[in-house]
């Protein structure tokens, strides 16, 4: 089965070949024989029940510096052209994000986008988690300085961070004494309209932040994220290292109790994060990563999976 894959992702030239997981999802659909196209989300345009964009055809390879070439852009058709949208872009999960999943889910009755956009709108990694509370570290959702307070009051140490993050970026831990954290969530109130999350912090960040990955509801993988000297972050974007890992019998449990809702969502590929081996603190359905490192422990062809989970979608709709 040949596919037309249209990548809705960030330029080619600012990625990382070696870890990207996107890169990767390109360089296997290319193996298959499948032809794909780039464009930009800021490229959607729609009119009459259409939704095309400017894409270029694009060949890749693991060569650094020269890891992709393009042809002449055309206007491709996504709802009549396109058998597959990779919706890939990093967030932030800002209007321009959500506006792109409104302009996809009207072409997601003939062409399988992948993640699923009115699903991807619906579970913002720190908000939909909030239906998984069982597994979750006591969080707090708030703007308010005097309930962060009496937050960090019950549990001693916390951490904050932006609601709708992504990377590892603004995420700050609090001591007993509450030193800047007014100051902290002033400056978040006016860098941000919408609460932020606050949850106890979790002195097994040390050990390391589990990546797991599942595709189509099933485990595909994990690795430890390991976070750098000095830092509580763990996140490789930020300087953590990545680990071989297994998964407990807990983190077991939460991919069992995910599993069957993620693939009812249409959500093919997803990372969810847990600290300590039992704290599940988000579901990464935007643009989940960790693919890469995954394979290079286990030996394993993710991507493929990803795939095969893709092609089966698609045969299923013809």
């Amino acid at each position: 089965m040949s596919l037309t894959v249209a990548v809705q992702m960030d330029p080619l030239d600012s990625i990382n070949i070696a870890g990207d997981s996107t890169f990767a999802l390109m360089l296997s659909a290319q193996a298959r024989g499948h032809r794909l196209f780039h464009y930009a989300p800021e490229d959607l345009n729609y009119s009459a029940g259409r939704v095309w964009t400017k894409a270029h055809p694009v060949t890749v390879q693991r060569v650094a510096g020269n890891h992709f070439s393009f042809g002449d852009p055309v206007s491709l058709d996504l709802g009549d052209e396109a058998d597959v949208v990779l919706m890939r872009q990093d967030p932030p999960f800002d209007l321009g994000y959500i506006t792109a999943t409104h302009l996809l889910e009207r072409i997601a009755d003939r062409t399988l986008v992948v993640n699923d956009p009115a699903h991807v709108r619906n579970a913002p990694e720190k908000v939909w988690v909030l239906d998984f509370a069982q597994f979750m570290p006591p969080t707090l959702v708030t703007r308010s300085v005097e309930e962060a307070k009496a937050f960090l009051a019950e549990h001693g140490e916390i951490v904050v961070k932006p609601l709708h993050g992504n990377g590892g970026k603004a995420i700050f831990k609090i001591g007993r004494d509450g030193a800047n954290l007014s100051s902290l969530i002033e400056v978040f109130n006016t860098a941000y309209r919408e609460p932020h999350m606050v949850q106890a912090f979790l002195p097994d960040i040390v050990k390391g932040d589990k990546r797991i990955v599942l595709v189509d509801g099933e485990v595909a993988g994990a690795i430890n994220r390991l976070p750098g000297e000095g830092e509580i972050r763990s996140n490789l974007a930020v300087g953590g290292s990545a680990a071989k890992t297994e998964l407990t019998d807990r983190e077991k449990e939460i991919c069992a109790v995910l599993g069957p809702d993620l693939k009812k969502r249409g959500l093919l590929f997803v990372g969810i994060d847990v600290i300590g081996g039992q704290w599940l603190t988000e579901i990464n359905v935007t643009s989940p990563t960790g693919i890469v490192a995954i394979d290079r422990f286990n030996g394993t062809d993710t991507a493929g999976m990803i795939w095969d989970a893709i092609e089966g979608r698609v045969a299923a709709r013809r």
